[in-house]
C-alpha cells in the first residue's frame, strides 16, 4: 500500500458542498493516467478511459466527508454550527476541528462540563445542539478570519495501527484512494468498455453528486466504492456484524437504498474466486450509498453493484480499516474492469 498517498488524501478537507481542495488534488494525481478529465456543473470530477466500445462503465467514489458548517460566531470566539452529514454526537467531546475561512482556524468541540451538571443532565446523552467550537480567540479577531457559511472538518491524521489504518475521513477517502490506484494499474491496458471514473460530491447529504453524474454519464454498468459497517466488536451478535476487518473486500448485496443486480453480484463473486481475492458479502439493512444514485438515475437503466471496504467506527471522529481489505478491493475492481466485457449479462 501507498500509505503516504492515502494519508494525504484523507488529510485534504472536503465537507459536502466544499470539495474543491480534494478535486484539485486529484486533478494533479490523474495527469497522464487517463484520457480526459472533466468537471460537471455540480463539481463531480470525471476521469475517462476510452474502451473498445461505447458501452459505459461508471465507477464512483465520493470525495466529501462528514463535516459541519458555521452558523454563528459568538462571544469569546465561540462558534455554533450545523452538521453536514450524520455524526455520532458522543464522539465529539473535546475533539479538534478546523474552520476553513480566509485562513484555517483550529478549534475544539466544547459542551457543558460534567462538574456543573445535575444528575438529570448527566443521565441524558449529549446532543449536537449542545456543542460549540472554542477557538481560543476574541470574537473581533475571529471575525476577520471566518464567517457564517464556512465549512468545518475534523482534525486527525492517518496513522497505522497493527494491520490497520486509522484516520478521519476514511469514509470515503479510502475509496478515492482505491479508485485512483486502480486507474494507475489500468494505465496502458486495453479496456473492453469506456470507463468513467467519477469522484462524486455531496454523497453524505443525499447522494446528490452521483444522481447528477449518473444522469449525465448514463452508464450501462455501475460500480460504487464506499465503506461499510464492520461491527466485529465485543458484544456484537454474529448476525449484527455485517462485515469483519481482515476478512476481505465486501461485495454489496444490498443496503437500505439499493438491491444490487444479482448478475453483478455473481460476476464479482466469480472474479474474486478466479483471482483468489479474499471477499465477504455485505448485507447492510440500513443506510445508503451512491450505488442507489447510479442505479436509479442512469437514463437507460444500469446493471449496478458495489465494492465495499469494511470499516469500524463509521461516522465518528476516527475510522479504521484493514490494509489487506483495501488491497483486495483494488484487485477486485481492477479484474472486474478487465473482465466485464467477457461475462454473459443476459437474464437467466
Amino acid at each position: 500500500m501507498d500509505i503516504q498517498l492515502l494519508k494525504e488524501i484523507c488529510k485534504v478537507p472536503g465537507a459536502p458542498g466544499f470539495e474543491q481542495r480534494v478535486r484539485e488534488y486529484l486533478i494533479n494525481e490523474l495527469e497522464g493516467i487517463v484520457d480526459k478529465v472533466l468537471i460537471d456543473p455540480m463539481g463531480n470530477l470525471i476521469a475517462i478511459r476510452e474502451g473498445l466500445d461505447d458501452r459505459r462503465v461508471m465507477v464512483a467514489a465520493h470525495m466529501d466527508e462528514i463535516g459541519f458548517i458555521t452558523t454563528h460566531i459568538g462571544e469569546f470566539g465561540m462558534v455554533k454550527f450545523h452538521t453536514l452529514g450524520g455524526f455520532d454526537p458522543k464522539t465529539l467531546t473535546a475533539q479538534r476541528v478546523i474552520i476553513h475561512g480566509k485562513e484555517d482556524v483550529v478549534g475544539v468541540m466544547g459542551c457543558k462540563p460534567i462538574h456543573v451538571m445535575d444528575a438529570a443532565d448527566r443521565a441524558k446523552p449529549v446532543k449536537i445542539q449542545d456543542f460549540f467550537i472554542d477557538t481560543g480567540m476574541k470574537k473581533e479577531e475571529l471575525e476577520k478570519l471566518i464567517s457564517v457559511g464556512d465549512p468545518i472538518t475534523r482534525e486527525r491524521e492517518l496513522i497505522e495501527m497493527g494491520d490497520c489504518v486509522n484516520s478521519k475521513s476514511l469514509d470515503n477517502r479510502v475509496s478515492v484512494y482505491i479508485l485512483l490506484e486502480t486507474l494507475k494499474k489500468l494505465k496502458g491496458k486495453t479496456l473492453p468498455h469506456s470507463l468513467y471514473a467519477v469522484f462524486t460530491v455531496q454523497e453524505e447529504v443525499g447522494l446528490r453528486g452521483a444522481i447528477a453524474a449518473a444522469s449525465g454519464v448514463d452508464p450501462f454498468f455501475g460500480i460504487n466504492l464506499d465503506v461499510t459497517l464492520a461491527y466485529d466488536l465485543p458484544g456484537a451478535a454474529p448476525h449484527e456484524q455485517v462485515t469483519k476487518l481482515g476478512e476481505g473486500t465486501a461485495i454489496k448485496v444490498l443496503d437500505g437504498r439499493t438491491i444490487c443486480d444479482y448478475r453483478m453480484v455473481q460476476f464479482m463473486k466469480d472474479v474474486a474466486k478466479e483471482k483468489k481475492i479474499k471477499y465477504q458479502l455485505e448485507v447492510l439493512p440500513a443506510g445508503g450509498t451512491d450505488t442507489a444514485g447510479i442505479q436509479k438515475h442512469a437514463i437507460g437503466g444500469c446493471i449496478v453493484g458495489g465494492i465495499s471496504i469494511p470499516t469500524r467506527y463509521l461516522h465518528q471522529v476516527i475510522e479504521m480499516a484493514h490494509k489487506e481489505d483495501i488491497d483486495n478491493s483494488i484487485n477486485l475492481l481492477y479484474h472486474c474492469l478487465m473482465q466485464i466485457g467477457k461475462y454473459d449479462w443476459s437474464f437467466k
